[in-house]
């Protein structure tokens, strides 16, 4: 860098702008100031980055509130599915205490088949069912207290024992349609981390040129002042003012100029490969979703119209022969074991779906306003959509 300065002593200054009576101060004052002007547009360009980085802020917190939502959402489903297999067990357990009453009634008697290993069986299996109940109740408190990290002390009331219809309102989505790359990029190319991605690159771009920058002058400009005293003889002596430039060019750029600019390049598309790995774990946990959403759709239609129904029929039926003296009793209690087996995988499958819909309705943001930046917003304008409620039952 060739550094060249050009002062010039233009004026002396009357003593007419200074007190009139010789003041001795034994040696010369000077007072300068001294202004650096950045090279080319750095200034803007600077300006422009901080904008830029600041623009994402917006787009990661509500990728942060989406992510919340979701995970308070999952956290609750957990805990009304141990609650709601509580319910359904604790009304089957009335009935195995009054199958096991009959039985002994029936064992007393004398009069009918009932025999003590059957007596022994309905009570192991109320056994077992306490067991589950006990297992079930630990779940449930382990998911209030994991929701309670989210929403404190309300996470130890009671939950709802329904649930609001917006919440299995599924994603408007074309399930048959082939779900290429190219067509899950398109459902998850406007995510609020993907555009906080975007923001992010746009800055690193500005870095580059920030960089790039270094290639041109920069431009100082001096002004001095100096009062000086009367000489040895008493006489007086006319004050300086003086005026400078200062500009470096850079001539010789292999070892700075060109290496900034390098890296500024560099990390600017480190970042693009980084929104790229993103974007496709996003696409991969999309279609995850989108398939599991299919086979649980599958499962609760084939339980609700099908396994259900016949299930409650066998039980009935083997009750009913046990009753008449036509069965066994220990295919009775297996027909009504498998029943309620049965109704908590119901369960199971309909809160599983429920997770995974709120799953969805975060990696989906077409369901939901996305608040974009200005630059984002004026090619692709969000659309406003219905937002499934995770938290309310």
């Amino acid at each position: 860098i060739v550094d060249l300065s050009t002062l010039r002593n233009f004026c002396g200054i009357a003593s007419l702008f200074l007190p009139q009576k010789p003041l001795r101060f034994g040696r010369p004052l000077s007072l300068g100031v001294s202004q650096m002007f950045p090279r080319g547009d750095s200034l803007a360009l600077t300006s422009r980055q901080k904008q830029e980085l600041a623009a994402q802020e917006p787009l990661l917190r509500q990728d942060r509130q989406d992510k919340v939502t979701a995970t308070v959402t999952q956290l609750w489903l957990e805990a009304y599915r141990a609650q709601e297999s509580i319910r359904l067990i604790e009304q089957d357990r009335a009935l195995f205490e009054h199958l096991v009453d009959a039985t002994k009634a029936s064992y007393s008697s004398a009069l009918g088949r009932a025999r003590q290993q059957d007596i022994i069986r309905a009570q192991l299996e109320l056994t077992r069912l306490d067991d589950r109940l006990t297992v079930l109740r630990q779940q449930r408190e382990s998911a209030q207290q994991r929701l309670s990290e989210w929403i404190g002390g309300q996470a130890s009331l009671p939950l709802a024992q329904t649930l609001s219809s917006k919440l299995g309102e599924e994603p408007t989505l074309v399930m048959g349609q082939p779900k290429n790359d190219r067509w899950l990029y398109e459902q998850i190319n406007r995510h609020p981390l993907l555009l906080a991605f975007d923001q992010r690159i746009e800055a690193m771009q500005t870095g580059v040129e920030l960089a790039q920058q270094k290639y041109k002058p920069e431009w100082g400009l001096t002004a001095q002042y100096g009062y000086r005293d009367d000489d040895p003889m008493g006489r007086d002596r006319a004050d300086l003012f003086s005026v400078g430039v200062t500009f470096d060019l850079p001539l010789f750029t292999d070892n700075r100029q060109d290496k900034e600019v390098s890296a500024a390049t560099s990390r600017a598309e480190a970042l693009r490969t980084d929104k790229l790995l993103m974007a496709r774990k996003l696409m991969a946990e999309l279609d995850t979703s989108i398939v599991q959403i299919q086979r649980l759709n599958e499962r609760r239609t084939l339980y609700d119209q099908q396994l259900l129904p016949q299930m409650a029929e066998q039980a009935e039926a083997a009750l009913t022969a046990y009753n008449n003296d036509d069965g066994d009793f220990a295919e009775a209690v297996r027909a009504r074991i498998a029943e309620l087996n049965a109704k908590i995988d119901f369960l199971t499958i309909k809160v599983d779906r429920l997770k995974t819909l709120a799953e969805l309705n975060y990696l989906l943001p077409t369901n939901r306003s996305v608040l974009l930046p200005q630059s984002h917003a004026k090619q692709s304008p969000a659309t406003n959509g219905n937002r499934t409620e995770g938290m309310t039952p």
